[in-house]
């Protein structure tokens, strides 16, 4: 099942009932985050997961400046300004933490040894192809270790909004931004739904929706075809 693209430049109409808020997004992606597995959070809603996790899942947080093993950050104007991680949040001192430079890190990253990445995004495409670094018409950006994390984690979750300011849909055919890494989400859960990308069929399959939202109210603010595999369920 499958519904007619999308203006790729933006969406008119109303939206049909309200969207999650920014904490309801990184809620849902956290519900995904598997106990025991190594976990990279990026900046924005993506770190927001850490204060969702469910009951009983414990992870080991990564951070791309050197750290690995922490578990909580300390509540805003607490915890020690001389471990800070690399979104300029305080990691509490847990048992076990480990510290080390930024090239040891990247050795974690790049070995394969971060089981999950939660990213933001600008741009995510058909094939699951990720732009979250830079809009050309602003002409700045840092790619920073995003790249590495989408090209080498096990598995990239894309944690944002649906669409952009204007209603611009930030899910496309093809990214018109740069790339941060090609063909490397395998998930994205938005405001509005939750969606599977097969990358390997460049197919996105639509899962949930949130509550008042239907497939073509969906589908109409997103720039890519959706399709249907299994009955769709409404986002918790």
């Amino acid at each position: 099942m499958t519904s007619p693209r999308a203006n790729s430049d933006s969406i008119s109409g109303k939206d049909p009932a309200p969207r999650l808020d920014r904490a309801a997004i990184a809620r849902r992606a956290a519900r995904d985050l598997v106990d025991g597995t190594t976990v990279n959070l990026g900046i924005g809603i993506p770190a927001l997961c850490a204060d969702f996790l469910p009951e009983g899942v414990e992870l080991r947080y990564h951070a791309e400046n050197g750290i690995l093993g922490f578990e909580e950050l300390s509540d805003p104007g607490e915890g020690d300004p001389n471990l800070m991680d690399a979104g300029g949040k305080f990691p509490k001192l847990v048992p076990g933490m480990a510290f080390f430079d930024s090239v040891e890190s990247f050795n974690l990253i790049r070995g394969g040894h971060i089981d999950v990445t939660v990213l933001g995004a600008l741009q995510v495409s058909r094939a699951g192809d990720l732009a979250n670094w830079m809009i050309p018409k602003r002409g700045i950006g840092s790619i920073g270790g995003a790249m590495d994390l989408a090209e080498n984690a096990r598995r990239v979750v894309i944690a944002m909004e649906h669409n952009a300011r204007g209603d611009i849909p930030k899910i496309v055919d093809e990214c018109t931004f740069p790339l941060t890494a090609p063909g490397c989400v395998d998930e994205i859960v938005t405001d509005i739904a939750v969606i599977e990308v097969d990358r390997e069929n460049s197919r996105l399959i639509l899962r949930e929706t949130a509550p008042g939202w239907s497939f073509d109210d969906v589908q109409a603010r997103t720039a890519a075809t959706l399709e249907v595999d299994r009955e769709i369920v409404r986002m918790a």
